[in-house]
């Protein structure tokens, strides 16, 4: 009876354990943003050529003949011929506004994990792949695999991801002194990131296409524009392992938070932890970046965002990030697309609108900025 009593009192313990990090604080997130998704959704579907009301785009976005027919997601996610049932108004939603709005998705979950993550390994609050020079590292591969190797394209996450790697290993060399500081780690990647987007405008000169200049140049602003299926399937794989990895090590991440004193007083192996889990994020980056190009401040403003409400535990702000990230793109997105209509915008010009007061406002609300 005793042992059975234990056993249950532990099985109560580790079902409380496996809940406990689920707060009211951390659904709301979750409800707010998928009511911001939902609406920026339905705008973004609704405008076009071919306009929609929004209860027309409310009944073809959720049209359940559509979502679920295996032969139509087996289309769109492996490249095959599109069912010729489909009404000119279900094509034009699901295989063209769609698309774009799946991409944003992404992007967005993919830029505020990584985010999380860097701000969590370097322990600086103002730590994201943009800022860190990661951004600019993956940037410059894509930039010349686009103009200069245009066989590799289908390689796009992968050469991101070494090229952002490259960078990281480059930043972290040169902040290291002893140690590291969260203040040298932002000033090494403001160094690495100037260099690298130098480069990266350098290499224009040696562009002759103006048409592969042009699109070049919309892509270092960071743009959804002309997105479509395949960029869904270049990053949807990429996207999964990056999120299902930064999920598996949360624990972890909570343990470097404590400081790397304690963290190695509890057995880690604090410098082999970090690079591995830095290189979560970097894949994460990459996957983002192959599709939509240079995307700025996502990464930086929303974990501080998720952090202000959520707390501190690695969980929920993972959890949070995974759908704020998308909300604030794919709204931002809607903005890039109408703010100047018919003249669509890069969505890097709205979030870096949107980041840059943000910014300012966390360093004239808190005296103390870097370390977290």
């Amino acid at each position: 009876m005793a042992g059975s009593s234990a056993t249950r009192e532990k099985g109560a313990e580790t079902d409380g354990w496996s809940v406990s990090w689920v707060d009211s604080r951390l659904v709301s997130v979750i409800l707010g943003s998928l009511g911001v998704l939902t609406a920026a959704t339905l705008l973004q579907v609704s405008f076009g050529a071919y306009p929609l009301t929004l209860s027309e785009a409310w009944r073809t976005v959720f049209d359940p003949q559509v979502i679920f027919h295996v032969d139509i997601w087996r289309a769109f996610l492996l490249g095959g011929e599109i069912p010729d049932w489909l009404t000119p108004q279900q094509l034009i939603v699901w295989n063209i506004r769609l698309p774009r709005i799946l991409v944003g998705i992404l992007v967005g979950a993919n830029l505020a994990i990584s985010g999380a993550i860097f701000q969590i390994v370097t322990r600086n609050e103002l730590a994201s792949p943009y800022i860190l020079g990661i951004s600019d590292g993956a940037g410059l591969v894509v930039l010349l695999t686009l103009t200069m190797f245009s066989g590799l394209v289908s390689w796009l996450p992968m050469l991101a991801a070494a090229g952002g790697a490259f960078a990281f290993l480059l930043v972290y060399a040169i902040a290291w002194k002893n140690g590291t500081s969260p203040i040298r780690l932002v000033l090494a990647g403001v160094i690495v990131g100037s260099v690298f987007g130098s480069v990266q405008r350098a290499l224009f000169f040696f562009i002759d296409d103006l048409g592969i200049a042009m699109a070049a140049q919309t892509w270092l602003s960071g743009s959804l524009l002309g997105t479509d299926w395949e960029q869904v399937r270049i990053a949807l794989p990429f996207t999964i392992l990056a999120l299902v990895l930064a999920l598996a090590v949360t624990r972890q991440l909570d343990i470097l938070l404590l400081g790397e004193k304690t963290a190695r007083s509890l057995g880690m192996s604090v410098e082999r932890v970090r690079f591995l889990v830095a290189g979560i994020a970097i894949l994460s980056t990459a996957a983002a970046i192959a599709v939509a190009g240079l995307v700025s401040f996502v990464g930086l403003i929303v974990p501080h965002m998720v952090r202000n409400v959520v707390g501190g535990d690695t969980k929920r702000l993972l959890v949070g990030c995974l759908f704020v990230g998308p909300a604030l793109l794919v709204g931002a997105d809607v903005g890039a697309r109408l703010a100047l209509n018919p003249v669509q915008l890069p969505v890097g010009i709205i979030t870096g609108l949107i980041g840059g007061p943000y910014f300012l406002y966390l360093m004239r609300k808190q005296e103390n900025m870097g370390e977290i």
